[in-house]
């Protein structure tokens, strides 16, 4: 976790970009090692135009300051469970950190952070210049980028990124092609599949509420949603909020959010040991059966079976 800024015209250390520079320096004034520690560095292998870390985190955090950085800043958490209290602007907001738990950072915004986890985390973090995201901004047509409804639309989740961060963090490519290729890769599937544009049949600032919604409900997937909760949180009426969440996903919240949970239950059938008793409290199931029936329309069989198979 390290500050990185990214500048036209310096002279400290060019990038394979042309003309994007970088001033590459660790958080200043806060003790890094007090929260995580770091496994794997993309630099140690010579890119230059990617940074990419890997995180062993402390179980229990207070009041971490975090420093709005320069680049665009993505995080996946790969291990551990806890929730997250993260205050912006003076408005403090939670969401559950748990593996596959996908992040972007509003660049030069600074935050406050604070967590207990049920034990230990990692993560992967991926840092992409910003010359590199306003050149490629640049090149799609101009258009300013609306950070915010990008990072409410990664916190909704994309398998593609999610692959991608997982490769990079085990990647060991010599050089600075790989990490190249990589930053545009990515640069583009952001500015072109997060960057706020929404279904013409919804309003920009409904399609931004839905976007909101739905990462609250990956947030909060262990916990009990009401529409009400939903619909509080994005300041609308239920009627309003099943409304336009429909027109923009075709399906009722309700719909989407037990789909939602039955994918984080086929994830943790997949690649974890969990019996089935502690996987259905973690999807937000209120017991096992309540998990199996679920599990059952939706995918047509049941847990035990879809681990076996």
């Amino acid at each position: 976790m390290f500050v990185l800024e990214f500048r036209a015209g310096s002279t400290l250390g060019c990038m394979v970009f042309d003309s994007v520079h970088f001033d590459f320096q660790p958080y200043a004034g806060i003790d890094m090692d007090r929260y995580v520690r770091r496994t794997r560095c993309s630099w140690d292998v010579g890119w230059r135009s990617l940074l990419v870390q890997r995180f062993d985190h402390a179980p229990v955090v207070e009041d971490l300051e975090l420093p709005g950085t320069a680049d665009l800043h993505l995080v996946l958490a790969e291990a551990g469970h806890a929730e997250m209290e993260t205050r912006t602007g003076g408005r403090w907001s939670r969401h559950t950190w748990s593996p596959g738990r996908l992040e972007l950072s509003v660049p030069g915004r600074p935050a406050l952070r604070r967590y207990r986890a049920d034990g230990p985390m990692r993560s992967v973090q991926v840092h992409i210049p910003w010359g590199t995201v306003e050149r490629t901004a640049a090149q799609l047509g101009g258009h300013a980028v609306d950070y915010e409804s990008m990072a409410a639309s990664v916190a909704a989740g994309d398998p593609l990124i999610d692959e991608i961060m997982r490769a990079l963090g085990t990647a060991d490519e010599v050089g600075d092609l790989y990490a190249e290729s990589a930053a545009a890769f990515l640069a583009v599937r952001l500015l072109t599949h997060h960057r706020g544009r929404s279904d013409p049949r919804v309003p920009v600032r409904d399609d931004t509420r839905v976007r909101a919604v739905i990462a609250l409900m990956r947030d909060r997937l262990a916990e009990p949603l009401t529409l009400a909760d939903l619909a509080g949180e994005v300041y609308l009426s239920v009627y309003h909020l099943v409304r336009v969440f429909k027109a923009a996903t075709g399906e009722t919240p309700h719909r989407y959010l037990t789909r939602l949970r039955i994918e984080e239950a086929q994830r943790l059938l997949r690649n974890s040991d969990l019996p089935i008793a502690e996987i259905a409290p973690r999807c937000g199931f209120a017991s096992p059966g309540a998990l199996s029936a679920a599990f059952l329309r939706e995918t047509g069989m049941r847990p035990s079976a879809y681990r076996n198979s």
